[in-house]
């Protein structure tokens, strides 16, 4: 039998980095959304293994990225986490302006022997997939491909609504962990039980980068909320099967896709040390949708921080001398999926 995995996996930091390396270097990360970039020069900033990137659009509508780095003096050229430039980014240092495509367009005081087009900022690979948008750094990873299964809920037609920050005191790892069992939900997750059964699952172990499972309503639940009666339209493009169910699904390394029949639910995780993570909660609705949301946003809120209470506990008892790894159950195909990948 498989065990999970050992202790090291979670409290060293040489394997953290490692981890980094491999999975939010050298892979493309899921980072925001399109409409954060509608418009040309609207941006916003985010650290990705310690390096900080600039997302943003160009005059002619196209996608980009770039270290923010200034070429002349490695200035951070951007510190607020988004806005919109004025067709230009410039560096408040020396004044070194770029175009949104990252050209070098000013540089002042330069000699005239100097090549402003061998100064352009360091670019970034960028691609948006229903609407989500994904980069990498190495610049080496092949094309992002993602299966079709989630094409009817029409992700990039949705508009974000609600943004819970959450700081949680453990691996990454642990809340990819929790997110693909239900297993301690009858325990941890009372109103959530309500609505549906946690061994309802149908678990689609996937591919080595998307794998989760659908789960069904009980009691006459209709949706994921404090009362769990729908209040809103039904998502349009879903068959009466996708209206009838919640799609779970990880897509590594860090965005978890909860796809509801009249909402999409998105934590985006971020690590921030071996026993650290930044997880970001985003709730989007139809953008004909203007009633209110709180009943889903205070059910998963209050859902998300049991979940984070069990996450950091995990961590504090995997960091003990005691610890060993344990057997998975039948239902923790996905778990064992997951620990797999991380071993390579």
């Amino acid at each position: 039998m498989n065990s999970t995995l050992p202790g090291s996996f979670y409290t060293l930091p040489e394997n953290y980095a490692r981890e980094i390396e491999r999975f939010f270097v050298q892979g493309w990360v899921a980072v925001g959304r399109e409409e954060q970039v509608r418009e040309a020069g609207q941006h916003f900033v985010c650290d990705i293994a310690g390096e900080s990137v600039i997302v943003t659009r160009d005059v002619a509508g196209q996608l980009r990225a770039h270290f923010n780095v200034c070429r002349h003096r490695g200035t951070r050229m951007c510190l607020e986490s988004h806005g919109k430039f004025k067709n230009a980014i410039t560096c408040p240092y020396h004044g070194w302006t770029y175009g949104l495509d990252g050209t070098l367009m000013s540089a002042p005081q330069m000699p005239a022997e100097f090549r402003r087009a061998d100064y352009s900022l360091h670019s970034v690979a960028v691609t948006a997939w229903q609407g989500h948008l994904w980069v990498n750094l190495s610049g080496a990873a092949p094309p992002l491909e993602l299966p079709s299964l989630f094409d009817n809920w029409r992700m990039q037609e949705l508009v974000r609504r609600e943004r819970i920050v959450y700081n949680v005191g453990c691996n990454w790892k642990l809340i990819i962990s929790n997110y693909n069992e239900c297993l301690h939900c009858p325990l941890v997750h009372p109103s959530l039980n309500r609505l549906t059964d946690y061994l309802g699952a149908d678990n689609d172990v996937g591919s080595a980068s998307c794998f989760g499972g659908d789960m069904g309503f009980r009691n006459d639940a209709q949706t994921m909320s404090e009362t769990g009666r729908l209040t809103r339209a039904y998502l349009p493009g879903l068959d009466e099967r996708e209206r009838k169910l919640v799609r779970y699904y990880t897509l590594l390394p860090n965005l978890l896709l909860s796809l509801h029949p009249d909402y999409m639910m998105t934590h985006t995780l971020w690590p921030r040390g071996v026993d650290r993570t930044e997880v970001v909660c985003e709730w989007s609705f139809h953008p004909s949708e203007r009633g209110d949301i709180r009943d889903a946003v205070d059910f998963w809120d209050r859902t998300n921080r049991e979940d984070w209470e069990m996450c950091e506990r995990s961590q504090l008892g995997i960091s003990s001398r005691a610890y060993r790894p344990g057997a998975y159950s039948p239902r923790e195909e996905l778990l064992e999926r997951f620990d797999r990948i991380v071993e390579g």
